[in-house]
């Protein structure tokens, strides 16, 4: 197994146990073999959240958007990111901020939509229309 599969893997494990801080050293040890290693990055993203690093989520998940701008998940991800900023600029006080990154949330869980849409639709181009923004059209 590579150096950086094992790195890796401990972060993972760290991940798991809650222990965020442990993961982003263990993730960042495997970033240094390849670092544009997708995966690797987006553990990366999630634990820099977690640990309240939100600003270096957001980086890490901007930098997986580059690599790959038709991920969905890393689009998703920018968008919990933002919304969880937004929050604690709302805290803060500062309703300006919150609301440009409720935007900039939006912005990204749009984009992640439209991306899974269109995947959906090479797979399966009969497929229907999505229903309206906040329905609950649920299948049963």
């Amino acid at each position: 197994m590579s150096e950086g599969l094992e790195h890796y893997k401990q972060g993972l494990s760290h991940f798991g146990q809650n222990e965020f801080v442990e993961a982003i050293e263990c993730y960042k040890r495997a970033l240094e073999g390849d670092p544009d290693w997708v995966d690797v990055l987006h553990a990366l993203a999630m634990a820099q959240m977690n640990s309240g690093e939100g600003e270096a989520a957001v980086a890490t998940g901007k930098r997986v958007v580059e690599l790959d701008p038709n991920d969905a998940f890393a689009h998703t991800s920018l968008s919990i990111f933002y919304m969880r900023l937004s929050n604690d600029a709302e805290k803060a006080g500062d309703e300006a901020e919150a609301r440009r990154l409720i935007e900039l949330a939006e912005k990204e869980g749009s984009e992640a939509r439209m991306i899974s849409r269109k995947e959906e639709l090479k797979e399966n181009p009969d497929a229907p229309p999505p229903a309206a923004p906040g329905s609950m059209n649920v299948v049963q």
